[in-house]
């Protein structure tokens, strides 16, 4: 029989004593009110759910988007020029896409975190086939901007220099397309259930095989963009092939996973429409940072402002990862708690991750202001980026400091189904407010 997160750790955890009827945590916080003596201890066991399950998901979160970031930092090494192709790749093509993709697949973590909860596991497998197929559409829908990304680029206003750069890059990038519309849903899949760790490992282990590939294919080989781009892609599909492997090996997915099955096939619509809500949810908050970058192309000196940008916002997304990973695990928490009956434990829930996740902001935005310097000469030695990138800090130590609670927020909303009342905020946050403001200071300061 399987447990949830919280019957594990009740498991582990001797049961709280009130000095009369013993009583597990869940019962005591599904009291009203809870007691203030044993509040303390609540919260260290909330915290323990909580880390079981994110420590993973962060290392899973952090070492995927390194995949990424660390391509791009060997490009900043082959000139100033190649550095802006490949950012504005990342961000205005594949940016795009991961959106997407990422808003699509939260929608099966929705289903499959609260399918969980309530104890239906053969229903989990049905619901990772119906995103597999919607999402893999999706991806060959995607291809052919992907492949027209030169046009595209030029198009919004981007200079063709960088714009053919760009390109290169994103045709290479077309079999990650596909790679990673299909990770999502069975990265999902097993979160959903519990099962962190293995992928952790996984991505640690993919992370360094493409670290040596990508260094091969740009400094031995001199592949250049095309390389780095192709190495890339074969990562992911590594990471695809292993996590499939798994899913079909593995005795902890007997029950979830009963092979395909025409089941998936029914029910497309509905679940096609639980998905766009997803999509929109978080492809506003992502294509919100993507658009402020492909706005720099259009400052003075566009590759030095683009370079700049750009790496700021690679740290902003790096330390978004980190919240990202959290995120995944308190939307599990919050599925599985609701699945289960149990809608204080969730909230309960909701309160201790706030709380880590400002600690957490405050530290990490307090290193990247004392370490702006270094940080920049990862990605080059052009003293002119580092000196826009260290001018910018600040700004960027305050982003990451307030960019702390809000996708958790969204991660607790994806674990209730709230999809389509995120989707409104970020509209009014991000586009009402956000992209306004970014656009008169960018361009009426200067």
């Amino acid at each position: 029989m399987r447990r949830t997160a919280g019957d594990d750790a009740t498991s582990a955890d001797p049961l709280l004593d009130l000095n009369t009827n013993p009583r597990t945590p869940e019962e005591l916080l599904e009291c009203e009110p809870v007691p203030f003596r044993v509040f303390a201890r609540l919260t260290v066991w909330e915290s323990k759910n909580l880390w079981k399950l994110s420590w993973a998901s962060i290392v899973i979160t952090m070492f995927n988007f390194m995949l990424s970031l660390v391509t791009q930092m060997f490009m900043g090494h082959l000139g100033a020029l190649d550095l802006a192709g490949a950012s504005i790749s990342n961000i205005g093509i594949q940016g795009l896409a991961y959106g997407i993709m990422l808003g699509m697949a939260s929608a099966l973590q929705t289903v499959c975190g609260q399918a969980y909860g309530a104890k239906k596991y053969s229903e989990m497998g049905i619901f990772c086939q119906r995103a597999l197929i919607l999402q893999f559409i999706s991806a060959l829908t995607l291809s052919a901007l992907y492949w027209y990304s030169g046009p595209f680029l030029q198009l919004i206003g981007q200079s063709e220099s960088v714009s053919s750069k760009a390109q290169i890059y994103a045709r290479g990038l077309i079999p990650q397309l596909v790679a990673f519309s299909l990770y999502c849903p069975l990265q999902r899949f097993l979160q959903a259930q519990n099962i962190v760790v293995p992928m952790a490992f996984m991505s640690l282990g993919v992370f360094l095989l493409h670290l040596v590939l990508c260094w091969m294919a740009v400094f031995v080989l001199n592949c250049g963009l095309l390389g780095a781009a192709l190495t890339l892609s074969f990562s992911w599909w590594v990471l695809v092939v292993v996590t499939t492997v798994y899913i079909l090996l593995s005795p902890e997915c007997e029950e979830s996973w009963a092979g395909f099955s025409a089941k998936a096939f029914r029910g497309l619509w509905p679940y096609f429409k639980l998905t766009v809500a997803s999509a929109v949810m978080l492809v506003l908050e992502i294509w919100y940072n993507n658009g402020l970058v492909l706005l720099s192309g259009f400052l003075p000196n566009p590759e030095i402002s683009l370079d700049a940008i750009s790496i700021c916002v690679n740290y902003f997304t790096l330390e978004f990862q980190i919240m990202l990973g959290i995120s995944n695990a308190a939307s599990i928490r919050v599925g599985n708690e609701l699945g289960a009956g149990r809608p204080r434990v969730a909230r309960f829930s909701v309160t201790v991750v706030v709380t880590t996740c400002v600690l957490i902001s405050l530290i990490v935005s307090g290193l990247v202001f004392t370490l702006r310097v270094p940080l920049s000469e990862l990605y080059t030695h052009n003293q002119y980026v580092v000196s826009e990138v260290s001018n910018l800090t600040p700004l960027l130590a305050i982003s990451i400091f307030l960019n702390g609670i809000q996708p958790i927020l969204s991660g607790v909303a994806i674990g209730s189904g709230w999809q389509a009342l995120v989707a409104y905020v970020n509209v009014g946050a991000y586009y009402v407010v956000g992209l306004p403001i970014g656009c008169l200071l960018g361009f009426r300061t200067t």
